[in-house]
């Protein structure tokens, strides 16, 4: 009987999780197709905006020179000081989402020991803490709330101390989707940009030589910092897309797992209720044949007495 009730008890206890991990599914299944919204709302201004970046980088004069095209190579490649964003998500129950990002971080941390670490998600910042690896600065409560606002935020902070020369290079470690709702791990250096000296080909067509008005330093201090927080808020939409498609699918998968395992205690279940069954009504037989025999046995010694 014990057997029996633990059986049902541990029935009931998927069935309750079961409960939680489908609703966290349609959770996730909404955030993502908002986070979806969000960046194809805003992927035609950016992409535009690339564009005119790769025009100026591409016709920039000879022997020109500006702060966000320094490569700083005049600094030793060991003492040169990485910022790196790294983009994790707030909560846990994502699958890998948050262990590929955290690992490959670490990977880059371990290559240039001088870098400040800037983390977006409460995840990571957790993870970098546990391991006593100090953290510059936390955007707290970016991961789950993407804004352009947010992104200018940090570009800002970032453009700043690039200008300082605190740090001589942003990279930036986020998660994107593929057309195939595939996520993986990027990364992406910011700054500084790269200076092209080919044409370039952007959405089919071929970027000529043009003249710059009013002039290329001009023209890159207005259009980059923009860039940047373009890039980064996409980074952030991007990451917390990925994110929620992982919760999907661990969701799904802890779904599946847990019909399996109500199939395999439901086997056990009813199994174990026909043996209960079986051995009430073996019991009862056994009792009846005792009391016929008890009957028998009293008939037999009256008959004996007469």
């Amino acid at each position: 009987m014990s057997q029996i009730r633990e059986i049902k008890d541990r029935m009931n206890g998927i069935q309750s999780t079961m409960k939680i991990t489908k609703a966290m599914y349609m959770i996730s299944s909404t955030k993502m197709n908002t986070a979806k919204q969000k960046a194809a709302n805003t992927d035609p201004y950016f992409y535009s905006l690339r564009k005119q970046i790769l025009t100026i980088l591409q016709n920039l004069p000879d022997h020109f020179e500006h702060p966000y095209l320094d490569s700083r190579e005049y600094i030793d490649e060991k003492h040169q000081n990485k910022a790196i964003i790294c983009v994790t998500g707030d909560k846990g129950l994502a699958g890998a989402y948050n262990l590929n990002v955290l690992k490959l971080t670490e990977q880059i941390i371990k290559a240039h020991p001088n870098y400040k670490l800037y983390m977006i998600g409460e995840v990571g910042r957790q993870y970098f803490l546990r391991r006593h690896i100090p953290v510059e600065e936390s955007f707290l409560y970016t991961a789950q709330n993407p804004t352009l606002s947010r992104a200018r935020s940090i570009s800002s902070k970032m453009l700043e101390l690039y200008a300082e020369k605190t740090i001589d290079e942003v990279l930036i470690i986020y998660t994107r989707m593929d057309q195939h709702n595939q996520f993986t791990v990027d990364v992406e250096q910011l700054l500084p940009l790269y200076r092209l000296n080919q044409e370039v080909e952007v959405g089919g067509q071929t970027i000529h030589s043009i003249q710059l008005e009013p002039s290329p330093a001009e023209l890159l201090n207005i259009v980059i910092p923009d860039y940047l927080s373009g890039f980064i808020y996409s980074s952030l939409v991007e990451s917390y897309a990925s994110e929620n498609f992982a919760r999907m699918q661990a969701m799904d998968s802890a779904n599946k797992n847990g019909e399996e395992l109500l199939n395999s205690l439901s086997l056990q279940y009813n199994r174990q209720r026909q043996a209960k069954i079986t051995q009430e009504i073996t019991e009862v037989a056994a009792g009846a044949k005792a009391r016929r025999q008890q009957l028998q046995k009293k008939k037999r010694s009256q008959s004996t007495c007469k």
